[in-house]
């Protein structure tokens, strides 16, 4: 099909125009949100292990800590799988409101925002991989939870359910 000259300058003209929008470098280092999310690593951090107790038992995770704020930015972000065992637990050090969003994050997570005495404030259920909706504490957090999504119906785990570890909450005797 054979365009009119018209056509030909506006479709040159928008192609100059996108060219000089790219970044110094051109085409090569212009950035591709999908395909910087699909060449992203994950990050993988110490582990020790937590235990949250519900009223169905005492359930125990190994956890990767994420105490500072680069490693609390990238969070879970990459990762293509996590099992029925494992977790992440943010510390904020200090309780304050938080809220969490899944952005870049594959896999679909269940979000345990915990008060300073270890309690389970609140339960952002299933949340959606990629989705940046913000999910916010019910109060004060001082760290956030994340273990795969449906674990915290499937094992019975609340709110007012108490989590331990050696970190942050430590046991009392």
């Amino acid at each position: 099909m054979r365009l009119p000259v018209g056509y030909l300058a506006v479709f040159t003209v928008a192609a100059l125009i996108g060219l000089a929008a790219l970044p110094k470098g051109g085409a090569q280092a212009a950035q591709n949100p999908l395909a910087e999310s699909l060449s992203a690593t994950p990050q993988h951090l110490a582990t020790e292990s937590l235990q949250v107790r519900s009223s169905n038992g005492v359930h125990t995770f190994r956890v990767q800590y994420a105490f500072d704020d680069a490693t609390r930015e990238k969070g879970l972000m990459y990762r293509s799988s996590l099992g029925a065992d494992e977790g992440m637990i943010f510390d904020f050090y200090t309780p304050q409101p938080v809220a969490f969003w899944m952005h870049n994050t594959w896999i679909g997570l269940d979000i345990l925002y915990i008060d300073a005495s270890g309690r389970v404030l609140n339960i952002a259920k299933n949340a959606k991989p990629m989705d940046d909706t913000a999910l916010p504490s019910s109060g004060p957090a001082r760290s956030v939870l994340e273990i795969a999504a449906g674990l915290s119906d499937r094992l019975g785990i609340k709110p007012g359910d108490k989590v331990t570890d050696e970190r942050i909450y430590p046991q009392k005797p």
